[in-house]
Order: structure tokens, then C-alpha cells, then sequence
């Protein structure tokens, strides 16, 4: 289906490929606007007009309103066009697939994210993404190596139990931890571990999704 919606994304940017595959799952069609982050056009006065947040991605709907945060820009999608739902149907699917979606982020995506943040040098003074600048901390970036462990392996007992993140469905939470994985396979050269067995079974039938190439 199309919809009268503008996204304002990047195509090296982790966060919009969540809205991507989101998008693509549910079969919607908007008009991508590509912010390039090398060029800082997240910093230029058109973007911060939209998004004072100055990050990507930002939802923009027909009468001008602007969501930013992928968890925010995911719920409109679903309620706005609730065919293929994502964030649950019943009030215990979307409690449980909002917690584990929020587990991936926190436990998983934001790891990564403050790993790269603080150890890459073109990042030296943009240690947290934002409108300010933060100086790195490179104590973060062992902390973070080692929360990105941890998260390998909870997930790798989660996906032990249930064929998908948030239980017996694919949902939300399964588009994060995979974008996650991919984010700290490409950043930080850490891909799966071969021992994690039940990951590489969830993982390698998430590719077969055409939604994935988004």
C-alpha cells in the first residue's frame, strides 16, 4: 500500500533500517528523503526544523506532524495501518512483544551504539548522538564489549526456548535484535559466535525475508 508519509532516513544509519524493514513487513510505500550523516545534513537547519534531535530517522505524516525514536515512528505504523500488525494484536501480545523490543534496544542495540560512539575517531567529540556534544570515554568501549557478549548470550537462551524473540510469532522485537547483530558485526567486527546455535537458526531464517534486504 502507499501512503502519503515522508522518511527522512539514512541508508548507513541502523535506526532507519529498523523503520525500513518495518515498513517493508508491512507492505507500506512511502517517499524516502536520504539525510547524508557524512555530510552532518542531520545538523543543517532544514533537518533540525524537523527533528531538533538532529538524528535520523523522522517520520513526517501529510499534515506536517513529525515523529522521531523508532519505537514512536513503529506504534503509528501500527495503528495507522493495522494489517500485519507487528506490535501485537491483544493486550498481553503487545505488552510482551513492547518489552522484549525494549530489551533488544537496551540490552543489545544501545551497547553497540555506545561501543562505536566511543571508540571511533571520525566520533571524537560526538559520543552521544544528538543536538550536544560529548566528549568519548574509552573505559565505555570495554564495558560495552562485554554488554554486547552478555546480550549474545541471553539472546541465544532466549532463542533456545522460542523460535523468535518475542515467543512463537515474528514481531518488532526480532527486526531490532537483527539489526543489532548486523550493527555489531559491521561496526565492531563482532558477528555471531559459532556456539550460538539457536541465534544462527533465527538469523539465517530472517534472511531469507525479502523485508531484510530493505
Amino acid at each position: 500500500m502507499n501512503a502519503d508519509l515522508k522518511l527522512y532516513q539514512s541508508n548507513g544509519s541502523p535506526n532507519s533500517r529498523r523503520v525500513r524493514i518495518f515498513l517493508a513487513e508491512k507492505g507500506i510505500t512511502v517517499t524516502q528523503v536520504p539525510i547524508d550523516l557524512g555530510a552532518r545534513e542531520q545538523f543543517a537547519d532544514a533537518y533540525a526544523a524537523i527533528n531538533p534531535r538532529r538524528v535520523v530517522p523522522t517520520l513526517v505524516l501529510e499534515d506536517g506532524t513529525a515523529i522521531g525514536e523508532v519505537p514512536a515512528i513503529m506504534r503509528y505504523l501500527d495503528e495507522a495501518f493495522p494489517e500485519t500488525p507487528l506490535l501485537g494484536s491483544t493486550s498481553i501480545e503487545k505488552a510482551l512483544i513492547q518489552m522484549w523490543e525494549r530489551r533488544m534496544e537496551l540490552e543489545g542495540f544501545a551497547p553497540v551504539m555506545e561501543t562505536v560512539r566511543n571508540r571511533a575517531a571520525g566520533l571524537k567529540d560526538r559520543a552521544i548522538a544528538g543536538p550536544h556534544g560529548y566528549a568519548q570515554i574509552p573505559a565505555l568501549v570495554d564495558r560495552g564489549m562485554a554488554r554486547v557478549r552478555d546480550f549474545y548470550a541471553d539472546l541465544e537462551a532466549r532463542l533456545g526456548e522460542q523460535p523468535f524473540v518475542a515467543g512463537s510469532a515474528f514481531s518488532a522485537a526480532d527486526i531490532t535484535a537483527f539489526v543489532t547483530i548486523d550493527f555489531a558485526t559491521n561496526a565492531l567486527q563482532f558477528g555471531i559466535p559459532d556456539t550460538d546455535v539457536a541465534i544462527l537458526r533465527w538469523y539465517e531464517a530472517l534472511t531469507t525475508r525479502e523485508s531484510f534486504s530493505a
